[in-house]
């Protein structure tokens, strides 16, 4: 008898202490959740600019940095689907991997100027990537430009993989940041709609675009930098995200005003086979495409075709195995000419992303 009451016990204390530890969790980041509002007036970080656009010729590079933690080296234990337990990944990446990864990515954007960096998955304060402020450390490089920064993942515990309560991938403070070389006449941190339900949105991040304006002749140039919704099956906060960005594309072009959007878009553009650039290491994945008739005709998708902008992170990279596609790349107005966009090819070695840049005229 006391042998079945022990087994009981046991039993009940396997079922109880997981349950009372997600209740927790749930009801902490339920009350310290961050909600971003609608519209944040941004500040500029970095140097005192007031340089103005001369040139009709303007070039950006895009990028998602991956808080440089998602180099080659990587295999990514939620794209396993690996949420209750790690198994043989790491959560976190090795803090050399880290620290080569940041100077990877500070010395390739040294190598390679732009007028404008509009980048994501920028750290601020995070434990994967050992705490470390890569907005700072990013202005560094072009400490005359001015820096951007929208906040669109901060969360204090983000409590997976849930079997691993002393491994988890823990705090979060991210975002996408935008450098110009050029002065902005107003910054805007805008809130993108859509979200996952309760309790899962606690946990994931809270999606912006940062909306530059600069003064050129008698318009305006309207930069966005922008990182839309993963982990969205079916694409169904993304749809909501892009008529949000198609309203506020078409408004700003009626005004006369030249419009370009960059980053990662989390699907491929019009007429790109998803596969296309890997087609024998495509079993298993997916990725939806925005729709060839969403902007009106003389709205250009630019990006390269050749080479691709993102890898999947199911294991690390290979480039016999790993599929690859194109994630990231530019939305342009009507009168805004594309001079040229390319790969900035890396090998992946730094990110899951390679960057991209554009030259453009405004006519």
């Amino acid at each position: 008898m006391r042998t079945i009451k022990r087994i009981f016990k046991i039993c009940l204390m396997i079922i109880v202490i997981p349950l009372l530890y997600f209740t927790i969790v749930t009801i902490h980041g339920t009350i310290v959740e961050y909600k971003g509002p609608d519209q944040i007036e941004l500040d500029a970080f970095g140097g005192d600019n007031t340089v103005s656009i001369t040139d009709s010729t303007i070039n950006i590079l895009i990028w998602n940095i991956g808080y440089a933690a998602l180099g080659k080296e990587t295999a990514f234990f939620y794209d396993n689907g690996r949420v209750f337990h790690s198994g043989d990944l790491p959560v976190i990446m090795p803090k050399n991997l880290s620290d080569k990864n940041d100077a990877g990515i500070q010395d390739l954007l040294r190598k390679h100027p732009a007028d404008f960096f509009l980048l994501q998955e920028v750290d601020q304060y995070s434990k994967r990537s050992y705490y470390k402020n890569q907005l700072d450390s990013i202005s560094n490089v072009y400490p005359t430009y001015e820096a951007y920064y929208g906040v669109n993942y901060k969360v204090k515990r983000i409590p997976v993989p849930y079997f691993e309560p002393f491994n988890v991938y823990g705090q979060v403070d991210s975002g996408i940041a935008t450098y110009s070389r050029f002065a902005s006449s107003d910054a805007l941190r805008l809130q993108l709609p859509g979200e996952y339900d309760w309790p899962y949105r606690i946990f994931h991040l809270d999606r912006c675009i940062i909306v530059n304006r600069y003064d050129y002749k008698d318009k305006e140039l309207v930069l966005i930098n922008l990182h839309l919704s993963a982990y969205d099956k079916g694409g169904v906060i993304k749809a909501q995200q892009m008529e949000f960005l198609k309203q506020l594309c078409s408004e700003e072009y009626d005004k006369g005003n030249y419009v370009i959007l960059g980053g990662d878009w989390n699907q491929c553009p019009p007429d790109f086979e998803y596969d296309q650039l890997a087609k024998t290491n495509a079993a298993g994945f997916s990725q939806i495409n925005i729709d060839k008739n969403f902007m009106e005709a003389g709205w250009t998708w630019a990006y390269d075709s050749q080479i691709p902008s993102n890898r999947k992170l199911r294991d690390p990279y290979d480039e016999d195995q790993s599929f690859v596609t194109i994630l990231d790349f530019f939305l342009c107005s009507p009168n805004v000419v594309v001079n040229d966009v390319h790969v900035v090819s890396t090998n992946f070695e730094w990110s899951d992303h390679q960057p991209v840049m554009g030259s453009f005229t405004l006519k």
